[in-house]
Parts: structure tokens; C-alpha cells; sequence
């Protein structure tokens, strides 16, 4: 459950927080000199209270600083708020002693009514985003420890913790049993391991997969991956041009461990590139589908597209994760370029500064269209060299200037991550204020806010698969260069299959540091923000999971498992919950796999409905799917490459020969 503190009507006198936060504001503004007020901080920080070294423990340290910080709380008889603070930096200290100065003996409703926002009339002379950010996690840290202790005070709890995995040096541990069935499958058998490896080597197979399957297959394609290189696990982006490589090295096939439009990019993006008899194969003899590439072939997506098609110039943004006859389809109604979640916000500004008047029109997925409304939204309010660093072509001018003209389609989703909705928010704010938080762009507005908040003080990131997995692996690294203990705690917000790949890359970085040095003990978890409703329960019976998380001995036993990773009757998970697993990405099974790589190449014709076909169909204009399709794909490629849209496409947006359009 929610915690809630009930603002009661606090009277604006000098004992208020609020009033000693305009005091604070007003002594650092009456110094008009940066170096004075620097020193002003410094007499702050020679103000703090002693700290019992014993307080300094990892659990009193605050995330996200540059400094180790500690902080300790709690209530005193008369209900207000106590607190305590420490750093192993002077400047660090001083930000402490004012925030102590303001916040130490008020209510608890009036701690957690404070905003970051209202520190940002504090100019004490530091430029540097890391130290500016200190005021911002050590207040979120105060306030989710005043929330934890108001409800232990009133008998209440805060609620269940998420499941979660927790990565050392050591070994994998997991938390609650969602995370217990993620975490079986992060050990495969070596039996499976080997016998896969020996079937791809022998019938020279390429193996592409994306990020999102399951944990299972994952792990041992992960293994496997050691003993034959042609494996490869990414986002859509890479898929086809890593089968591409696996080809031009020999690779007689193909596997394709994705939804269905992946294997058709991948078989129209090899015949493109001259293997046309390099064979591809999906998982599955039923329709492998996508939520969002149905929105994309719906008659109001076509509608969407022919009212830009009279519009002029425009320019259609389409994801990625489409079909290549919907790529075929719009391509010929308005000029298009594909994006991915890591691509699509440069993709904009780029098309924006190179055609004047330029209207942009983005889907199918409408949250990641209305996030990217939100975030240039949130620019407007940037400095001009806070945009250039985004995009050297704009201001906030600019930015100001194409909101008008940059639409989204309004009805399209993920099922997966149309899932993170208020419950899941309220229960991040409540009891994981403090942790890093990652979010991938489809992410729905509250759940995006929230991340774009943790991102404007250094804890969190909103992109990509890979924007997750670098933000991630960063902040690991940061962390073992500090050469302190730390625990590293963050939310997961995107689809669970990625946990393998995360922990793969933390054990690595993990297990890399020189074991000999004395360098501090760094452990990493992982949150699965999933509501009670986002597992499938067996009618098997365990006892309860241990506080301290599932051995290493225990996670090879499959038969032991009480939940199964993934959602009730596939249908994602509850709708006020965080989202668990996506159940067309289930579909790509390592029986699958083993079954398709063990009819290569005599059992072909058993695979018929296997195979990613080629498209004998023709757009409306006569034209080639596979051809047309492709084209916005390579308009992607292109600017990837350049950085600049291709000259190609904005004779197609200018209306320069055959009509601007694909013939």
C-alpha cells in the first residue's frame, strides 16, 4: 500500500521548513561573488553535527553522489523529523549541513512536501552537474526515509517489496519468486550449453535474438555464445546487420528469436545485401505477433498517414518494430525513415533543422509520441547551451517552434509496457525513491516522468534496450572506481528478459576488478517493478523464499519452481501493474530452437511455415514490398552513418521527382 502523509496547515513562521528554506535562499543570494558563496557553503559544512562512525554504514548511504554520503533518521517524541549527516567531501558536507538546517525538526509532511525544484533558487557557485545534484538525491533520500518511518510510527507498511536480483562478485541472488524463476536460468546446464553449441557449429548457424526473450533461452544462448560466435543478442536496431556478418562468415542459416517483423527485417535486409540463399527461420509454425506492428496496419493508422500525406513538407517517423509491408505502405504515401527507442529523439531534431516548415509525423507507438512531446516540452525550459548539447542545431527557439508541427499517432501501445502504470509509480516513489531508475521510451507518461526526474539528477536514464544496459554498466563502473563498499539498487523498467544480458555485462565488470587489491565490496540489484498480479503461479507449493535469496545450488531444479516467468493466460500483466514479460517474445523457445537447427538442412520442407518468407506481394503502386520496405530502413542506416538525413529522402519530403514519393 501507498503511503500517505496528510499536509496539515503549517503556519509560515520561522520555524516552518519553508520559511528557513527562503532564509537559506536569500543569504546565498545576498552574496553576489560565485567564490564567496562557495565559502559560505564551507562554514555550513563546518556547522554539521558530529556523526557516529558507526552510522556509516552502506545502508545509510546516499545514491547517486559523487562524495559518500551517509544519512541517518528519525522520529522523536514529539513526531517531527531528526536527521544526521556526513560526507568524506567539504563541499558535499556543506550541502548536508543546509539541507539539516532546513528540514532537521520539521514534520514529516513537511519533508516530503518539499520538491527539488525548490532548491533550484539555491546558487551556491557550484557549476558541476554531479555537486548540484547532491541537493536533489540527498533530499529524496530524507523524504523516503521520513516515509518509512511514519509508517512504522502508525502500524503500517509501506508494502512488499519488489522482487529483485542481487549481483556480487560472488554469485546471483534473488529476492521473491518472480525473481527465483528469472535467476534459474542465469546458470544454464552445460549439457544444453555444449549440445546447442556443437548443433550451430555443425550445421554452420547464425543465431540472432533480441534482448526481451526468455531468461531461459537467454542464458544459454549467453553460454553458448563462448563456444560459437554467430550468436548474437541485441535490440531490433543490430538483428539484421549482425546477420548480415554471420552470412558473410560462412553462416548457412539463420534463426531468428524475435517477433515476426524481425525475421522478415532480417531476410529482406540479406537479400539486399547479396545472400539471398542464406536461409532464415523464425521459432514458431503460428504467427509470432506484435501489439505495436498490429497498430501500424490498422485502417486508422492509414488514415493518420494519408492526412500527412496532404500535408507538406512531411515526414513520416516510424518505428522500427513494424512490419516491412507497413514500412512498403506508408513509404508510398509519405516519405519515411525508420527509429529506434535510441535513435528517435536525434532523428527528429535532425529532420527539423535540415527541412524548413517540416512536419513530422511519429508512430505507431502513442507513449513513446507523447514522451517525446514531453521531453522537448521539458527543452523549452533548457538554456540554449543546455540544447546544444542534445542537438547542436536548435535552441529553445526552435524547440519552441516545431511542437507545433510534430504529431503522433494516438492508438497505438506495447502491451508489455502499457503495463507500469499508477500502482507501480506510487510504490517506486514510496519505497525506491532513492535507487537509479531506467526506463525505456514506451513507457507510459507517469512511469516517463518519474525516470526524466531520476535523469535531471544523475539517477536514471530513459532510451533504449542498450540505453539501459550502458546507463547501467556505467554507473557499476563508477562505482568499482570509487573503491568504496556500495550497493547499487536499480528499477527495471522495461521488459524482464533483459535481466540476463545485465547481469551478464555486471558479473563481467564485477569480476574483472583485481581481487587481490582491497577495493570496496560492490553489489548491484536489480528491481522488477511487477504488481502481485504479474505472475503465473503453478499448483506446485514451496516454502516461502528466503530473505537472503535463492542459493546457487538451488536454481538448476526447474521442478521446485512455484511461478512461471511470464503473465496469466498471456494477456501481459495487470493493467496497475509493472510489466513482467512479454508473451509473443515466450513464443522463441529453446525446444524451438533445437527443433529447427536439428531439421537443418535435410528437414527443410518440414520448416515451411518456419521460414520468414519473402514477400510476393506488391504495394498499391505495383511496387516490390521487400524493395520499398527496405528503403526507409536504409534512410535510417544512412543517417546513423552521416548523421545527416540522406539527400535521397529530402528530395522525397521536397516533392522532387516521382512525386517525392517511393515508385
Amino acid at each position: 500500500m501507498a503511503v500517505t502523509i496528510t499536509p496539515s496547515q503549517i503556519t509560515p513562521d520561522s520555524s516552518s521548513a519553508q520559511s528557513k528554506l527562503e532564509t537559506l535562499t536569500h543569504q546565498f543570494k545576498s552574496i553576489s561573488q560565485p567564490v564567496d558563496r562557495v565559502k559560505h557553503l564551507l562554514h555550513y559544512a563546518q556547522m554539521l553535527p558530529e556523526f557516529n562512525q558507526s552510522l556509516k554504514v552502506t545502508a545509510n548511504r546516499v545514491p547517486g553522489c559523487t562524495a559518500q554520503v551517509w544519512i541517518d533518521a528519525r522520529l522523536d517524541d514529539d513526531g517531527k523529523m531528526r536527521f544526521l549527516a556526513d560526507s568524506d567531501s567539504e563541499v558535499t558536507k556543506g550541502y548536508c549541513s543546509c539541507l539539516i538546517s532546513v528540514l532537521d525538526g520539521a514534520l514529516p509532511e513537511e519533508v516530503v512536501a518539499m520538491k527539488t525544484e525548490d532548491l533550484g533558487e539555491l546558487n551556491v557557485g557550484v557549476k558541476v552537474d554531479s555537486r548540484a545534484n547532491t541537493w536533489h538525491n540527498v533530499l529524496v533520500s530524507m523524504q523516503k526515509r521520513t516515509k518509512a518511518l511514519v509508517a512504522e510510527r502508525d502500524g503500517k507498511s509501506v508494502g512488499d517489496p519488489f522482487p529483485s536480483l542481487v549481483i556480487t562478485k560472488d554469485g546471483v541472488g534473488a529476492k521473491g519468486s518472480f525473481a527465483e524463476a528469472q535467476a534459474r536460468y542465469l546458470f544454464p546446464d552445460d549439457a544444453k550449453v555444449q549440445e546447442l553449441a556443437n548443433l550451430l557449429k555443425e550445421k554452420e548457424i547464425g543465431v540472432v535474438a533480441h534482448f526481451y526473450m526468455d531468461p531461459e533461452v537467454q542464458g544459454v544462448l549467453t553460454a553458448a555464445r563462448k563456444l560459437w560466435p554467430h550468436i548474437h543478442i541485441s535490440d531490433s536496431l543490430v538483428m539484421a546487420d549482425s546477420a548480415v556478418g554471420m552470412a558473410k562468415a560462412g553462416c548457412k542459416y539463420i534463426t531468428v528469436l524475435g517477433v515476426d517483423f524481425m525475421s522478415e527485417n532480417v531476410r529482406a535486409i540479406l537479400d539486399q545485401a547479396g545472400f539471398p540463399e542464406v536461409g532464415v527461420y523464425r521459432m514458431s509454425d503460428e504467427e509470432i505477433g506484435c501489439s505495436l506492428a498490429v497498430a501500424a496496419s490498422s485502417p486508422a493508422y492509414i488514415d493518420y498517414l494519408s492526412e500527412a500525406s496532404i500535408t507538406s513538407p512531411s515526414l513520416h517517423v516510424v518505428y522500427i518494430n513494424t512490419s516491412l509491408e507497413t514500412k512498403a505502405y506508408a513509404h508510398e504515401l509519405v516519405p519515411t525513415i525508420t527509429c529506434t527507442s535510441s535513435n528517435v529523439v536525434q532523428t527528429i531534431l535532425q529532420a527539423f533543422a535540415e527541412v524548413p516548415n517540416l512536419s513530422v509525423w511519429y508512430g505507431p507507438d502513442s507513449y513513446m509520441g507523447a514522451n517525446i512531446v514531453e521531453l522537448f516540452q521539458q527543452m523549452t525550459l533548457m538554456t540554449d547551451e543546455e540544447i546544444a548539447k542534445i542537438h547542436p542545431d536548435h535552441s529553445r527557439n526552435s524547440i519552441k517552434a516545431l511542437l507545433p508541427r510534430l504529431r503522433y499517432f494516438q492508438d497505438g501501445t506495447c502491451i508489455v509496457h502499457h503495463l507500469f502504470g499508477h500502482e507501480v509509480v506510487e510504490r517506486i516513489n514510496d519505497m525506491y525513491g532513492d535507487a537509479f531508475l531506467t526506463a525505456h521510451f514506451e513507457v507510459p507518461g507517469e512511469m516517463f516522468s518519474l525516470a526524466m526526474e531520476a535523469k535531471r539528477r544523475g539517477m536514471g536514464v530513459v532510451g533504449s534496450t542498450q540505453n539501459i544496459l550502458d546507463f547501467i554498466k556505467s554507473r557499476v563502473q563508477e562505482s568499482l572506481d570509487r573503491n568504496v563498499d556500495d550497493h547499487l539498487q536499480f528499477i527495471l523498467g522495461t521488459e524482464s528478459g533483459m535481466v540476463t544480458s545485465i547481469v551478464a555485462a555486471v558479473r563481467q565488470l564485477l569480476c574483472s576488478s583485481d581481487s587481490s587489491s582491497k577495493e570496496g565490496k560492490v553489489s548491484v540489484e536489480i528491481v522488477f517493478p511487477v504488481s502481485s498480479e504479474s505472475v503465473t503461479t503453478t499448483s506446485l507449493t514451496t516454502s516461502p523464499s528466503s530473505s537472503t535469496g535463492l542459493s546457487l545450488g538451488e536454481l538448476g531444479d526447474v521442478s521446485n519452481m512455484s511461478v512461471i516467468p511470464g503473465v496469466a493466460s498471456g494477456e501481459g500483466c495487470s493493467l496497475h501493474g509493472g510489466c513482467a514479460s512479454c508473451p509473443y517474445m515466450k513464443m522463441n523457445s529453446l525446444t524451438s530452437l533445437i527443433k529447427v537447427c536439428n531439421s537443418l538442412p535435410l528437414g527443410k520442407d518440414a520448416l515451411t511455415r518456419y521460414e520468414a518468407g519473402r514477400f510476393s506481394l506488391r504495394t498499391p503502386k505495383g511496387n516490390s514490398i521487400a524493395d520499398v520496405g527496405c528503403e526507409p530502413i536504409l534512410h535510417m542506416r544512412h543517417y546513423q552513418a552521416t548523421k545527416k538525413l540522406p539527400e535521397k529522402l529530402i528530395n522525397q519530403i521536397l516533392g522532387a521527382g516521382s512525386n517525392g514519393r517511393a515508385e
